[in-house]
């Protein structure tokens, strides 16, 4: 696809087309306003087909659930929190969403609009945006991040913040790594202005609110201060950088895709068919969430049970504590009775109560030496539970905190017994055991397989036959192993972040040069 390549979005006052340059909208920092009614959200959505048309993916974030009547002629991942969404995600599928984004080209509509608690949805967004920068520092690879109601994001006169500083951040330095963000809002008023004037391409729709024209009539010139106000509906104000002409009046066409912005109206409400995605992308995306919930779960599990723990260590410490008292008791009463019956002088009564006093003194004693041993149990006991608390407290610290990892060794890859499997004792020509323990790369793995797709099984079984084979393209590896082509892009991206593979010029995944040497030199391929 030419860098040069334009898309046709409407037609100037003067009949003449308006055709917008793709690279420029893909990768520049745009901004579209205008009062509701007036057109703006239209305007995204006719942007937004022409790059699908073309071939493009994008991610817009929907703050009101209006854009997934794109659907209705483009398979895109419709992604949230309502059951009318394709699949239902959280913060923990960011970098998923930015791997489907931009590796494999499928379109995003991020919906946040069913989110219950806005820190929710703010952090989803949050993550997200980080994510598609990451990669794209990377990838380089043209993309358009469209951001509805950015003012509750980047407010002017209000605190921004992380978010907000995330997206001002992609405004400033998104470009040359090839990601463009467009920023939607009714009220510019309301918008930072540093996002404002570092835009590249602006479309002024129609805006009635004095504090409005203002910022039209200090951005543009102070004569579209009031003409802004006299736009039809779709009828906008055209600023970009690329062109001679500093403003053009526009009429934007309509969408061809049903409008789910539209203001219900009496008549009947149809929902078009839409096109989905595949099954299978959105299987292993609810296997993300089913794999969070399940650690959620056995961390609330852990946290009950070291709960009770600690209450059993209390009960202990408190039993302990009355019979190191009793123990000081007795040893003192005894003390005292032997210290009678070794002076004569002071014992009192007769032969019968001198032999009295003699057995209370040996029962004391007995008691004691039985007090005494039962705090050595009690002190044995008590440590037994210190240790297994902490177990269980690196346990709960290991779930919540998955990037932390607990150390395993190469056996842990075995059987139920702990021996090496088969496959890793007979490694052919290649060491694989070496490559495990002496690189750690079992570790890396585990923690690679916790963030991907893969399970750990699926993971050593991916690595041993790039270890064995050489390197292989996705589709390649993921015919030999088994998985579905998703799940096995997602082990291996993660597995560059953690230098254990390579991609090649020709997009197949290897091993990093420093672990040839470890495992023995593979032959070289790519399916």
């Amino acid at each position: 696809m030419s860098d040069q390549r334009e898309v046709l979005v409407g037609e100037t006052a003067d009949g003449t087309e308006l055709t917008l340059p793709v690279i420029e909208l893909l990768t520049g920092r745009g901004f579209a306003t205008g009062k509701s009614g007036s057109g703006k959200s239209n305007t995204a959505s006719v942007i937004a087909e022409e790059l699908l048309e073309a071939g493009f993916p994008l991610l817009i974030v929907d703050t009101d659930g209006e854009y997934y009547g794109l659907k209705e002629e483009y398979e895109m991942l419709h992604a949230g929190a309502d059951e009318e969404c394709d699949v239902q995600i959280g913060p923990e599928h960011a970098e998923q969403m930015a791997t489907l984004a931009l590796e494999e080209n499928v379109p995003i509509i991020l919906d946040v609009s069913g989110y219950l608690e806005e820190d929710a949805a703010d952090e989803l967004l949050r993550e997200v945006a980080r994510q598609l920068f990451v990669k794209e520092k990377k990838l380089k690879k043209p993309f358009l991040l469209v951001v509805e109601e950015v003012h509750e994001y980047i407010p002017e006169g209000g605190g921004v913040g992380e978010t907000g500083n995330l997206l001002i951040k992609i405004g400033k330095r998104g470009r040359k790594h090839g990601l463009g963000i467009l920023g939607i809002s009714q009220r510019p008023a309301d918008v930072k202005k540093d996002f404002i004037t570092q835009a590249n391409w602006l479309v002024w729709h129609r805006l009635t609110w004095d504090n409005d024209t203002k910022v039209v009539g200090r951005i543009i010139d102070t004569e579209y201060k009031e003409r802004v106000s006299e736009l039809d509906d779709g009828q906008a104000f055209v600023q970009t950088d690329w062109t001679e002409t500093d403003v053009r009046k526009v009429q934007f066409r309509r969408k061809r895709t049903f409008d789910a912005g539209a203001t219900p109206g009496l008549e009947e409400f149809e929902r078009p068919d839409l096109k989905s995605v595949s099954d299978t992308l959105v299987d292993d995306l609810q296997e993300i969430s089913e794999r969070e919930r399940r650690e959620a779960d056995r961390v609330n599990e852990l946290e009950a049970e070291l709960e009770k723990r600690d209450q059993r260590i209390a009960t202990l410490e408190s039993e302990l504590e009355s019979a190191r008292d009793i123990s000081t008791a007795a040893q003192q009463l005894a003390d005292a009775v032997a210290g009678v019956e070794t002076t004569q002088t002071q014992l009192p009564g007769n032969d019968e109560e001198r032999r009295r006093l003699h057995e209370e003194v040996v029962d004391l004693e007995a008691e004691l030496e039985d007090r005494e041993e039962r705090i050595e149990r009690l002190g044995e006991k008590l440590a037994d539970r210190t240790d297994e608390r902490d177990r269980l407290r690196e346990r709960v610290a290991e779930l919540e905190n998955p990037e932390a990892g607990r150390e395993i060794s190469y056996t842990e890859f075995g059987d139920e017994e702990g021996e090496e499997s088969e496959a890793s004792r007979d490694g052919g020509d290649v060491d694989i055991e070496a490559l495990f323990d002496e690189e750690r790369v079992a570790d890396r793995l585990e923690r690679a397989c916790d963030r991907s797709l893969c399970s750990l099984e699926a993971g050593e079984e991916i690595l041993e036959t790039l270890v064995r084979e050489g390197p292989l393209k996705t589709e390649a590896l993921a015919s030999r192993v088994g998985r579905s082509t998703i799940a096995v892009q997602s082990l291996v991206s993660e597995l560059r972040t953690r230098s254990v593979l390579e991609r090649t010029a020709d997009g197949a995944y290897g091993l990093e040069d420093r672990l040839r040497s470890t495992a023995g030199e593979s032959p070289t391929r790519a399916d």
